[in-house]
Parts: structure tokens; sequence; C-alpha cells
């Protein structure tokens, strides 16, 4: 199997060329050297790993599953799909080795039909994820919706979330190698009526809902009337959370949600009380999962999941910026920045030095003042500029990276240094300060 690199090659140097308006900017970076969830990160495909985690981890594995559901049922033999061999191994090991991989996460929407659940949908959440066996790290990229990009096979100009209603999971992975110069392993799909079925298997997930959200489309079957603050969602207001899109932010505030509610998705199933809900969760894979991966591929990847820390997994979502054609809205990639958040997360090209001086600044909730100053003083103490201190509104904490030069390992240093900073969500973000110009912004969120 080639890896990402000398993929990244033979993709410039392939004959056939598409019209992407991405493909100048890419030559030339390749000639110069090498390189947070009806619709979860539906990030909600990294679910059926959780899922599968959650079985290995909480369940004893094969013991617990070959006990409830029998030895010759489809469920013992898809968990226990490991050789027998295996257990003299490490905990676990990958079938491809140590090798990064690019795994396609899509959330595809109802196509209104009983038949296929596939066929004719369009991908509403769209992930790549990086993982890194020998680190076991992941990073994550959201891929926007409505972002502007050619199809290929003289489809022309769509959004690609309409990729996979045109042709099918072949088209989409295309599409999205050839936009972003990269190399898709593995896909899983999940389809968004597994959303309301895992939660409700979980009997609902406890979110902060960041505003007041009321919507209602008679002819979509969609009414949206949620109030601000903590609530515990049922299936069906999970559902409603996740597509409201009627705000300023629109489909990018969209998103935004969906890595918070995968957040908090995460932690529910991670519950010791998680064990009794597994035969349903696992039903529910079954039937809304769709992947090219064998089973030993799955139970590899979900002992990996089960090493993830969510706070050293680097998110990042395509940068770019709102446009109206017409009635149609897109979301027109920023050549540049988008190479340097595959460069970061795909290829892991990171600063190898780091700089003499860094900057920070922080955004705080109204009731988080003083945390703030606090804050402030243990980042001075560092060495590190307080260049701005401004005032949030949002309801989740992160550590928003705006420099190349902070970095996940810059990060686990700083928290060791400013404690203040930890268990919060890693963003990279090039393109957008939320204060002042920094090479960092620590968002301290409250509930007001």
């Amino acid at each position: 199997m080639r890896d990402n690199r000398s993929y990244r090659t033979s993709k410039r140097q392939s004959s056939r060329r598409s019209p992407n308006p991405y493909e100048q900017y890419k030559g030339r970076k390749y000639k110069s050297g090498n390189s947070s969830f009806k619709k979860a990160l539906t990030m909600m495909a990294i679910i059926f790993f959780i899922i599968l985690a959650g079985i290995l981890l909480f369940a004893n594995g094969g013991d617990f599953v070959v006990k409830h559901f029998g030895a010759d049922s489809f469920i013992a033999k898809f968990i226990t799909g490991i050789s027998k061999d295996n257990g003299a191994k490490s905990d676990f090991s990958l079938p491809f080795g140590p090798k990064r991989q690019n795994i396609l996460l899509l959330g595809v929407d109802s196509n209104g039909a009983d038949s296929d659940l596939w066929v004719g949908t369009r991908t509403d959440t769209i992930i790549l994820m990086n993982i890194d066996p020998r680190t076991k790290t992941v990073n994550a990229i959201s891929i926007p919706r409505d972002s502007k990009v050619y199809l290929p096979n003289g489809m022309g100009t769509q959004k690609i979330n309409a990729a996979h209603a045109i042709g099918g999971i072949n088209m989409t992975i295309q599409t999205i190698e050839d936009t972003l110069g990269v190399k898709i392993d593995k896909y899983i799909m999940f389809h968004d009526e597994g959303v309301r079925a895992v939660v409700k298997a979980l009997g609902g997930v406890d979110i902060y809902v960041e505003k007041n959200m009321n919507y209602d489309d008679s002819s979509g079957h969609l009414h949206i009337h949620l109030t601000k603050g903590k609530h515990h969602l049922t299936d069906r207001d999970v559902v409603e959370y996740l597509r409201f899109r009627h705000d300023a932010t629109g489909d990018i505030g969209r998103t935004k949600r969906q890595q918070w509610f995968l957040r908090g998705l995460l932690a529910d199933l991670k519950k010791p009380e998680t064990v009794v809900k597994i035969p349903k969760l696992v039903s529910v894979v079954h039937k809304y999962v769709k992947t090219d991966m064998t089973p030993f591929e799955m139970t590899q990847y979900a002992k990996l999941a089960s090493h993830f820390d969510m706070d050293n997994i680097e998110i990042a979502m395509l940068p770019g910026a709102p446009n109206k054609h017409g009635y149609t809205s897109y979301w027109i990639l920023d050549p540049e920045k988008t190479q340097d958040v595959i460069d970061r997360l795909i290829y892991r090209e990171n600063a190898d030095a780091r700089k003499e001086h860094y900057s920070a600044s922080i955004m705080s909730s109204v009731n988080r003042k003083a945390d703030a100053q606090e804050l402030k003083k243990e980042l001075t103490d560092s060495g590190i500029s307080v260049v701005c201190m401004g005032t949030s509104n949002s309801t989740h904490s992160q550590f928003i990276a705006q420099s190349k030069y902070v970095t996940i390992d810059y990060y686990a240093q700083l928290k060791k240094q400013v404690p203040k900073v930890k268990s919060k969500q890693f963003v990279y973000d090039p393109s957008d300060y939320l204060c002042a110009k920094s090479d960092f912004t620590v968002v301290l969120a409250g509930e007001n």
C-alpha cells in the first residue's frame, strides 16, 4: 500500500487532470517538499468505534458477547474475529502495521425511501480522520458539506455533499482525494436514523444548548424548539439540536454543535452503566453502519479507540468563507489555508523548532472573569505574553492553536506549566483570531 506522501506525488504526475480550483496551489506545495459529531462528527460514524471499544473495554470483549448472544451468533463472531494467537500480542495490533491511515467518516441523510438506506443520500457530515497507530493519536478535519468543489466524471461544480447522492461512495472518495490531495484508506458511513437510535438506546444525552433555537418547516417536517441551558435531550431532541442551522453561523455553527455533541456522547458511552445497553447499541451498528472494513479490522480499530484521549485529539475545519450564488449558498475553501490544515493534520508536518516567545489571547464568559485573570497570571509567569483579553459567549472551552508552532506536543508541555489550560478541546484554526493576533487563544466558557 502506498503511503500518503507517495500517493500525493502520483496524483500530481497523473495524466488525468480535473478542473479543480485547488490543483494549482497543491502542485506548488508538492514541488517544494513534504507535507469536534439527525447528523452527528453526524461525525456520528466515530460512535461505531466507541461502541466497539466499549464492548471490548467494559465488557471484557468476547466473553461478554458470547455469554449474552451465543457463541454462534453473528455479533459473537464479529467481536471475537481476532485469531486465537492474537492474545499473545500487544493489546492492539492493527492489520496494516504502523502506517498512518486516513479514515473517511460520513453521516448520510434520509432519501425518503424504505428500500435502500444508502442510495441517493447526501453526506450531511464529512470528517477526515488521520490515525497514527504508533502514537495512538488521531487528528480530525471537518469538511463543511456546502464546500464548493468539482465532481469527477464531468459532473461539474457542486456542493461536496452531493457527490454521494450522484455517484455513491466511490464518487465521494474520488472527489475528496482530488480536492485535497490525500489517499483515503477506509470509510465508514452512519445513517442519520442511527443517531436517533443510539441516543434512544442510551436513554438520552446531557447537552448544554448554547442558545434558544426556534424554527418551523412544515414542508420538511422539521420543528425545532429548544431553550438555552442544560437539557437531557431525547433522541428526538438530539435530531432537532443537530439539524438547527438557522442563525448567523448557519452550517458552520451546526458543524461545531456536532463536535460538542460528540464529546458529550463519548462521555456517556464511557460510563460503566453503559455496559447493560451494549446489546441495543450493537444492533444499531449492525443496521445503520456501512463500511469497507473487515470484522478483524473493525475490532482492531475499536481496541485502538479505547486508547484515545479526547484532550489530545486535534481537530480543525477546512478554512474558507461563505458565498451565495443566487439561492445557493457555498463554502469557498481558502486554498493556502486549506493546504496548511491538510499538511498539519493529515501529513503531520509540524514545526520542529519552537519560538523564543509565545503570545496568547484569553476569551472568557462574564462569570469567569476571575478565572481569566488567574490564567493570565499563570501564562505571564511562564513567559507567555497575554496580548488580549475579551468576552466570549461560548459554552464550550477550547484551546485554539493559531500558529504553526503551537503543536499538540507544545500543548502537552504547556499543561504541565499552566494547569488551567487542561481539559480543553484542541482546535487548529489558522484564520480566525477571536481577540487579537496571537499564537493561541484559550476560551474559558461558562453557562451564561
